[in-house]
């Protein structure tokens, strides 16, 4: 029970998603897919399943493939419980994913001497909390030094690079997925 790998893909909701980054209408997508509205309102609420000529009318409507929809699909399960004793921390890196599937939200631990050498910029938004330890980050050309318990949040598109200062740090990154718009949600607020 509860385990994410039992449960069925979920197409609806990667419809939902999808129809909703194009800011479309279930009455425009059903427009532009042939299908009524009341059938994409349940394949989007998980009442009905979309035949493979369906899914691909309502891919194209979307302008994706039924492929993309089928690997955005979300397990069955809205609620989803990743235990520590299940970590599948690399021997080496010692990261761990605190969030499964394809989500919105990323999130992330990291255990140990971590050292970002490499600079990151992140099309969206990201948040850095640590739990034990310290880091010290470079944004915008200058260093911060964090310690546990502080927290550190980078707007999308802000160059950064982090490492741990401290032996056995533990830090968790909350990241906003790559897929979702965010950064154009927060120009466009106020405009509408």
């Amino acid at each position: 029970m509860g385990d994410h790998k039992e449960q069925p893909l979920r197409v609806g909701a990667a419809v939902r998603r999808r129809r909703r980054a194009l800011d479309l209408t279930l009455a425009v997508v059903a427009e532009r897919s042939g299908l009524s509205v009341p059938f994409l309102s349940q394949v989007e609420n998980e009442r009905a399943r979309p035949s493979k000529s369906s899914l691909e009318r309502v891919a194209d409507a979307l302008c994706t493939t039924a492929v993309e929809l089928l690997a955005a699909a979300d397990p069955a399960c809205s609620v989803d419980v990743v235990r520590a004793e299940s970590a599948e921390y690399a021997p080496d890196a010692q990261v761990r994913p605190l969030v499964r599937g394809h989500h919105q939200l990323h999130a992330t631990e990291f255990t140990g001497d971590h050292d970002e050498v490499r600079e990151l910029q992140l099309r969206n938004d990201k948040l850095m909390y640590v739990v034990e330890g310290a880091v010290e980050v470079e944004a915008e050309g200058r260093a911060h030094r964090l310690g546990r318990g502080d927290t550190m949040y980078l707007t999308g598109g802000v160059r950064h690079r982090w490492r741990a200062t401290v032996p056995d740090t533990r830090v968790i990154v909350v990241e906003v997925a790559d897929h979702i718009d965010a950064v154009e949600d927060r120009h466009n607020v106020g405009r509408r």
